[in-house]
Order: C-alpha cells, then structure tokens, then sequence
C-alpha cells in the first residue's frame, strides 16, 4: 500500500500477521489537519509495516507490504472495519445530540404551552402548518435560532422557553396532488403565539427577511400565519435603540404583485404583525380574531384609552371594511380557505364538474323593476363548488370571487342589484379596483357580470370623494394584460356600465348581452324625465302625465333594448343566457395573458 499523498500518520490499525478484508481500515494519515483512512482493496495478510506512528510520509511511499488470501478472515480475527463506524442499531452521539435539540424545538417538548392553546380553542403554528402543507413535504428553515437575549437568559432558558424564536418558517408544497410538484411549492410562516406572545424578534425577523428573498427569487406564493403582538422590546443581543432599520416590512410589501401572498390570522394580530397582514393580497381570518395597528400596551401609551384586546379591530368590524376578505369559523377553515386560494395561481384542474346552465335562463326576472341576486347566475356558471367570494362584508353593490370555469381560473365579479339597484359607490369602486389588480397581477381572466344604473350619484356621495374612487376603475382597467369578458344581464347605463367594462363596451374580449339587457347613457326612467320635460310639463299632473310617461318610457326601454344594441354594434352579441358559459369557454380558450407591464399609472386613490 502507497501513500496516496504528503502527510503524517496519526495511527495504525493493524500490525504484522493480521488478516484484514476488503474494506477495512489499515491506516489513519493526517495532511492539512485532516485525517484521511486508507483502506484495504482487497483481503490480506499483513507482512510489514514500514512507517512508525508519528512519521511523515511523501506521497507515493510504501506504508505497508501485505499478500492476498482467498479466504475469510477467522472468527476472532482483528475487525477494523468498524473503526469510527456506526453500527446499524445505534445513534452516534453527535447525531443525538442534534434529535435531542431538534426536538426541543417542537409542540411535545412544550406540552403545557400547547395544552393552553387547545384550551382556548386554537392550533400551534406547527399543527397549522401541518393542515396546509402536503404530508412530509415541509422543510424547515432556522429551527434552532432562539431569542436575541443571551446577555440577559440562560442558554437552557432560551432553548426551553424561546423555540425557533416564535417564529416557524419553511418551504413545502400545497395542493401537490392536483398541480404537481413544482407548482405548489410555496414559503410558510408562522408567528407561534406561545412563545413570547408571537412578537417579532430579532431572529425570527432574520428568519423571515431570508424566507422572503428566497420566495421572491424563486417566485413563491407566502402564506403568513400572523397572529402575534408586534415589536419585542426584550431583545437585547445587538446595539440598537429604536429598532427601525429593520427591512422585514419591505421585503414583505416586494412580494406584492410578485406572487400570491396570504395572511391568516386567529386570536391578536396587532402591531408589526398587523402591518405585514395588510400587505397580503388576501387576509383570512377567523370569527374570534381581532387586528390592528396597535394593541392595548400601544393604545393606552399613546394616551387614547384603556382597552381590551377584544375591543380593538374585532372581526366583525374588520370584516365590514374591508381589511377581512375572507371571514371563518376556526382554523382549520382557514387553512382549507387558503388551500383553496392558492390552488388558483397554481394552475387549471381536470375533471370540473359542470353546473345546470339552465338555470342562468331563471336569473333575471321578467319585471324588469324586481331585484334579484347575481349571485345566483355566478354559481350557474362556474364549476360546480369552485367560487370563492372574496371581501363579502364590504362593498356590497359589488360582489367578487375566484372561481373556475371548465377547469380554468378566473376572476369573477358582478354588481348587486340588491344594493342601491346595483348603482357603484365609492366602496364598490375600491373593491373592484383591487380585484381587478389582483387577477392582473397573477394573470387571471376576468369575467363582468353587468347590471348596473351607473355610479351613485348625489350630495352624501359626492361628499365621500365618488369621483376619485370611482375613477378607479378607468385607470386600473386600461393597465389590464389579462383577457376581460362582459355579459350585460339586465341594465347597461352610463359611466357605470362602462367601468364594468374595462372602460368600454367594446375593450373586452366580447361584450355579449342577455335578452333581458337594457341599455342607456343614464336611467331609462331619469333619461324621460330629462329629455322630455316639457312634453310631460304640458300634460296636467294624474293620471294623463303617467300615461305618458309610461308610453315615453316604453319607448326608450325598446330604443334600448339588447337587440338595438347588437344592430349598431355597440355589443357584439345577444346571447340565451344559457350559453353563457360557452361563449366564455371558448372566449377563454383563445384569449392569451400579455407578458406583465411595467407599473407606471397612478392611482386615482
């Protein structure tokens, strides 16, 4: 046997006369303060060893001079294969050691912290974690890092008390089953509310700060569980004074338009934890949250009252303005809202149930006064259980959901006949402002269900900034990139119609219109009342003057009915109601989503 380089040898495990096998270890030589194991290639007996421990070899020297033999080496004989081995049945203790702390880190190591959470009817972040990722697909980043406060806390405290710094951040894959394994990969994490109130520290920070640039160069959605209290003030392991230079919050609001990022919260979002939750694209929460920018410390330090936790950004009032999208009853919905969610970035499914087209014939009644709900024609269009409305406490002229249609997601948004007849006020205005930069942003085709008198009007509305807000929908839509479909269901007017419409009936890939469409530059009612003024005014007030209104009326709602429409062109089509569904199964498969644009109009808002 050669030396296979310069070195020394540290020491011999064989000596003359002893049998050895293939792959024992003979010899153990150190060059640049490593050891390197020279083994034998084939069984021997050794005959001479010509170097002494302690020697320094040349490579290319002759260690040892031994002769083969065929047979075994007999019981009893020297075994150095085992040397610095493992055997089968046993851990080697560095390896355990690296168990023992690795398990220290999770829920059974802390099971009265966890026993008071299930007590208040709520989840770890790690049995979050586990709902919403595939089995065993979830790799976690930074399990071992512990609070910043070493110069105040033991080491054992810290390991014991202050696991992953109450912070769970990890890649794993989503809805794998359905869209493959590429595609459902996504960054989680999660603020864990047992460990110091799931404040941000200055690790758990870190930790995120390095999730999130690996989710944006890699472009995966974030799902963010953000229950927790905010800035710790505990840390103390660096010098600082006020803790500002933090980039976690700008990292965070990068993603936005980038990928699909959601937040979750249950139980106390407030503070810094609040702050990344408004900068999710969707933000579901359960009954029994409550979010906002400060939390009863900050709220009576600012000198604004006394509080309880309860009484500050409650869900139901967090719901209705909007900063909830999506409001469940406990975690578990929230987890399978969230799945749900995402499984319309991730791509189109197989197999979608088709619902009873012939339904959307019923939508829309024949008195043309009587209100009824859009909703109804949403469901009959859509895969059947694929729509997820979204903000449904705020808004409500405006009703918006993702939803599939022959398996492809699609954004879906129709006006509320039901709410001030469907006219647009500012809330609805903002509502379908963002989703339509929501579908644009992650390429999702829209689909604008129209029945609206146009945008409300009066002085209590025009006090609420109505212009700004519903211009809006003009500025946003003229940025689109994704393939826009209108169907007209019953009234068309005005400016109103026409922001449904990406700023023009003839903007969207089709506009089509159902035999019960009407359409006007304003109301059909008010457009009589204006235009013939003079005509009624000549006719005594009674019964006479609302014959000829009704005459004058009946001729305008013919004028303007979807048929007229469709002759000059204004639309492109009339349609039974019950191909609706084919007009945009077909629609969608020859529109193409444009490659992103560059962000440079200014919102209006």
């Amino acid at each position: 046997m050669r030396s296979p380089l310069a070195a020394q040898i540290v020491q011999w495990l064989v000596a003359p006369g002893d049998r050895v096998r293939q792959g024992d270890v003979l010899v153990v030589l150190e060059a640049m303060k490593m050891e390197h194991e020279l083994r034998a290639d084939a069984p021997a007996r050794v005959l001479e060893l010509l170097f002494a421990e302690g020697e320094v070899v040349q490579a290319g020297d002759i260690l040892l001079r031994a002769e083969a033999v065929h047979d075994p080496a007999p019981p009893g004989a020297r075994d150095t294969s085992v040397a610095d081995v493992p055997q089968a049945a046993g851990v080697r203790p560095d390896l355990q050691r690296l168990q023992t702390r690795l398990g220290r880190t999770l829920d059974r190591a802390r099971p009265e912290a966890v026993a008071r959470r299930h007590a208040l009817g709520l989840r770890t972040a790690r049995e979050n974690i586990a709902d919403l990722c595939d089995e065993g697909s979830f790799i976690e980043y930074g399990a071992l890092a512990v609070a910043a406060q070493r110069s105040r806390r033991s080491e054992e405290d810290l390991i014991a008390h202050t696991p992953a710094d109450g912070m769970v951040t990890g890649i794993g894959s989503i809805n794998a089953a359905q869209h493959g394994a590429e595609r459902s990969r996504a960054a989680v994490l999660a603020y864990d509310a047992t460990v110091l109130a799931g404040t941000q520290g200055m690790r758990n920070h870190q930790k995120t700060d390095r999730l999130l640039g690996i989710a944006l160069s890699q472009r995966l959605p974030v799902v963010l569980f953000a229950e927790g209290g905010g800035g710790r003030p505990g840390d103390t392991d660096m010098p600082i004074v006020a803790g500002l230079h933090v980039g976690t919050f700008g990292a965070f609001a990068r993603l936005s338009g980038q990928v699909a990022v959601v937040g979750v919260v249950s139980g106390r979002c407030f503070a810094g934890n609040a702050a990344l939750l408004g900068c999710c694209d969707v933000v579901i929460a359960t009954r029994g949250s409550n979010i906002g920018m400060g939390g009863p410390a900050m709220v009576e330090g600012g000198g604004l009252g006394v509080f309880k936790p309860e009484e500050i950004g409650p869900s139901a009032v967090q719901h209705a303005n909007g900063v909830i999208d999506v409001l469940v009853e406990d975690e578990a919905g929230a987890v399978a809202v969230a799945r749900q969610y995402l499984s319309f970035f991730q791509g189109p499914v197989d197999d979608a149930p088709a619902p009873d087209v012939l339904a959307l014939r019923e939508v829309v009644p024949e008195n043309r006064l009587r209100v009824y709900d859009t909703r109804a024609a949403m469901d009959a269009l859509v895969d059947v259980s694929s729509l997820l409305p979204l903000r449904t406490g705020f808004g409500a002229g405006i009703h918006t959901a993702l939803a599939r249609i022959g398996g492809r997601p699609v954004g879906l948004m129709a006006n509320n006949p039901l709410h001030l007849g469907g006219a647009i006020d500012a809330d609805a205005a903002d509502k379908a402002a963002r989703f339509l930069q929501l579908c644009n942003a992650h390429g999702l085709p829209i689909v604008s269900l129209v029945d609206t008198p146009g945008f409300m009007v009066g002085p209590d509305t025009e006090a609420r900034a109505q212009v700004r807000h519903v211009s809006r929908l003009f500025v946003v839509a003229a940025d689109l990139r994704v393939p826009f479909f209108s169907v007209v269901l019953r009234k068309g007017y005005g400016l109103g119609a026409m922001g449904m419409t990406a700023g023009g009936f003839h903007a969207p890939a089709f506009t089509v219109a159902w035999p019960t469409a009407e359409f006007g530059a304003m109301g059909l009612e008010g457009a009589v009342r204006l235009g013939y003024r003079k005509e009624l005014e000549a006719v005594p007030e009674g019964s006479q003057r609302d014959a000829l209104f009704e005459r004058l009326l009946a001729q305008q709602v013919t004028n303007g009915s979807a048929e007229q429409m469709a002759t000059t062109l204004e639309i492109d089509a009339v349609i039974d109601p019950a191909h609706t569904r084919d007009w945009l199964l077909k629609g969608l498969a020859g529109a193409k989503v444009s490659e992103p644009r560059p962000g440079r109009f200014i919102d209006t808002w």
